[in-house]
């Protein structure tokens, strides 16, 4: 029986390549499910904001999946999901919450991120957390 995590991450890559085809100027982050039938899929523009005109033509682009689901499409706010290689290596020297395949949660600076994992530095130590293990990881909003 596939998990949660599973679907999200399924979700992930059928939305993210539609989403990504046909509109190039747009990075899906993530996609949460928020039940059995809601998700939300967390957009960016590249080079700019994401406003409520392009969260309709992203939502447009998925309607066949208004059968199964709810969906809701939003900007990724201040405590932005991250979940790529490329989003951790933007984010060294800010704090960030992440959740593992082993249910361990952990809340500590990123010190470094390459092409295999990210390094987190907790109150205690420094972790090394690989990609495949991270469920998810999000921005702390440091305001």
């Amino acid at each position: 029986m596939a998990t949660v995590h599973d679907k999200e991450r399924t979700l992930q890559r059928e939305i993210g390549s539609r989403v990504e085809s046909a509109l190039p100027e747009v990075e899906v982050l993530a996609v949460e499910l928020s039940g059995p039938e809601r998700f939300t899929v967390f957009i960016d523009r590249i080079g700019g904001g994401v406003d409520h005109a392009l969260c309709e033509r992203v939502t447009n682009e998925l309607r066949d999946y208004l059968r199964d689901y709810t969906v809701d499409v939003s900007s990724p706010g201040l405590e932005r999901p991250l979940r790529k290689p490329a989003h951790f290596r933007s984010v060294v020297g800010r704090r960030v919450a992440l959740r593992t395949e082993s249910r361990k949660r952990l809340r500590g600076e990123v010190v470094g991120a390459d092409d295999a994992g990210v390094t987190v530095q907790t109150d205690n130590e420094s972790v090394e957390v690989p990609y495949g293990e991270i469920l998810r990881g999000n921005l702390i909003d440091e305001r």
